[in-house]
């Protein structure tokens, strides 16, 4: 039997914006419950009474008993908004569940002996695809969860929704293709990918500058008349045709003629 919550609403007047802007002006929280071919009702909640039930998780896929007025309607979320800023509930429908109903619920997916995975135990990576699926299953019976057997899979293998035992009357919402919900994945192959590609990466930056042409150590050729370039092992060149030596240095003061 699924859990089921109870929570007091207050039926209300006035529909639209601005009559739900007077709600919360009230403190109080606008809803509307819709369905089961009657018409859309508009209701109010204390806001204190109603938030610990939003915050304990999985609220969009918990029945609810709403009494409206002495009146008890059976009912599930249907939405849940918030205020951008201060992140307060501004408004909440549900949606009544009429005899026999079925709805469409997010169920969340676990999994369960990891240690007897054969991929796991040799270094393979649980990756989840989906960690919630989408089922259609009877207003008064909604899984808790959705458990998997990870037993005898291998690096490679992967879990399809076929494969997965659901509970009587329980259907996946997604029929039209066998959708994976996890996989297990090789870590050792992509961490040699990544090895590789960063030794290729210092390999690049560590190689060696390309060695500069002989042709191109060459002294760049000289003027007609011009001096030739001393090299480190060469004498000063002598001074050119016509032109008149460098006076020498004068002696200093005080030096002795020999």
């Amino acid at each position: 039997m699924s859990k089921i919550i109870k929570l007091k609403a207050t039926a209300r007047g006035g529909a639209g914006k601005g009559a739900a802007r007077a709600v919360r002006r009230q403190g109080l929280i606008p809803g509307v419950v819709y369905g089961d071919k009657k018409e859309p009702q508009n209701i109010s909640f204390v806001y204190n009474e109603l938030q610990p039930h939003v915050n304990a998780g999985r609220f969009m896929s918990t029945l609810v008993d709403l009494e409206v007025d002495g009146t008890v309607v059976r009912a599930i979320p249907l939405d849940v908004q918030f205020e951008p800023v201060r992140d307060f509930i501004s408004h909440v429908d549900f949606l009544r569940l009429g005899k026999n109903a079925r709805i469409h619920v997010e169920v969340p997916v676990h999994f369960k002996n990891h240690e007897a995975s054969p991929g796991l135990k040799k270094g393979g990576v649980l990756n989840i695809v989906r960690h919630e699926i989408d089922l259609y299953c009877p207003a008064d019976f909604i899984p808790d969860e959705i458990l998997i057997d990870l037993t005898g899979l291998e690096i490679g293998q992967s879990i399809h929704a076929s494969a997965v035992k659901l509970p009587e009357n329980v259907t996946p919402a997604i029929r039209e293709r066998d959708f994976t919900i996890a996989t297990i994945a090789s870590a050792a192959g992509l961490k040699e990918a990544e090895e590789e590609a960063a030794a290729a990466a210092a390999a690049a930056a560590e190689a060696p500058a390309a060695e500069v042409p002989a042709t191109a150590q060459k002294a760049p050729p000289t003027a007609p008349g011009a001096a030739p370039t001393a090299g480190k092992d060469t004498k000063a060149a002598a001074p050119a045709a016509g032109a008149k030596a460098a006076p020498a240095p004068a002696a200093k003061a005080g030096d002795k003629k020999k």
